[in-house]
């Protein structure tokens, strides 16, 4: 599947990147094997496969996730009782992303 330059920067803008004209190419390559691979996975017959829902079953040995017991939370001030910066009961972190 082709993909044009415009496609592959709104990913990129999606994605917060700034390509490269030589990362653009790559990327379009890329991602156009990616389609073409998904492609031959959709001609796959799954009809008669079974729709999983959890891949985890009850055994003690092989189960892994623990039991869903309720218990209280934490209170806002244990919760920021070890941050680094913290103000009007909330964290405070620095700004990450600039548009």
């Amino acid at each position: 599947m082709k993909l044009t330059d415009e496609q592959v920067r709104a990913v990129a803008d999606l994605a917060n990147l700034e390509l490269s004209d030589q990362e653009l190419r790559r990327m379009s390559n890329d991602l156009a094997q990616i389609l073409t691979h998904m492609d031959q996975l959709n001609e796959l017959d799954t009809s008669a496969v079974e729709p999983m829902a959890q891949v985890l079953y009850d055994a003690d040995e092989t189960a892994t996730l623990r039991e869903d017991v309720p218990r209280a939370s934490l209170s806002n001030e244990e919760a920021l009782a070890n941050a680094p910066q913290q103000g009007a009961g909330y964290f405070k972190v620095p700004k990450v992303i600039e548009r």
